[in-house]
């Protein structure tokens, strides 16, 4: 991967409009024509970080996820922003759509409605043998056309076969612990389940 100079950086941060950050700086911004500049900052393993760059990962991820019919951003380009650090960061096109999180805090009734559509499309990606670790209603977009997109998928696998049962509940126990860390205690998770189960073939 080609290496960024710092001015070039510079220039990004100062024309980007955060729309993420941490601690340790910006995560996502919104650039002037519309592409969002994800910045990646691994914490320990920078020697495998550097080996397997964090950018590099989310771009194939998103390649992997759009050749099996899933929405995804299209990644335009990737880079390293710091190889010494393993800091990479991509450009990338945000996907159009509203996250089922906001979905389910201000369109309470288009959320419950849509619940049969989030069953199939969960049991879909299981199906599929993707294994989404961060599966959350904040990760999850309900697109214009009414499919729905995931986003922010670094830490993505993709199995040769379907999830065993083992997995698959494993990754429900994620979304339903997102939802107990965020304290939302009207979801509907018992019919939820119900309408996943239902999707057996």
């Amino acid at each position: 991967m080609q290496i960024v100079a710092a001015k070039q950086l510079q220039q990004w941060l100062d024309e980007g409009e955060i729309i993420e950050q941490d601690g340790r700086g910006p995560k996502v911004l919104r650039m002037p024509g519309g592409l969002l500049l994800k910045i990646f900052r691994p914490r320990r393993r920078l020697w495998l970080a550097r080996l397997r760059p964090p950018a590099r990962r989310f771009a194939q991820n998103a390649q992997r996820l759009a050749s099996l019919g899933v929405c995804a951003p299209k990644v335009i380009e990737h880079f390293w922003l710091d190889h010494r650090a393993a800091i990479s960061a991509c450009f990338y096109e945000p996907l159009p759509g509203t996250s089922l999180d906001k979905q389910f805090h201000h369109q309470r009734e288009s959320f419950e409605a849509s619940l049969p559509d989030l069953a199939a499309f969960i049991r879909s990606l299981h199906q599929q043998g993707i294994y989404f670790r961060s599966l959350h209603l904040g990760n999850i977009l309900r697109l214009p056309d009414g499919r729905f997109g995931l986003i922010d998928f670094l830490d993505l696998r993709i199995k040769r076969a379907p999830l065993s049962s083992m997995l698959a509940h494993r990754n429900l126990k994620h979304l339903q612990g997102y939802l107990a860390r965020a304290k939302i205690k009207d979801f509907p998770w018992l019919r939820l389940m119900q309408l996943y189960a239902d999707q057996r073939p």
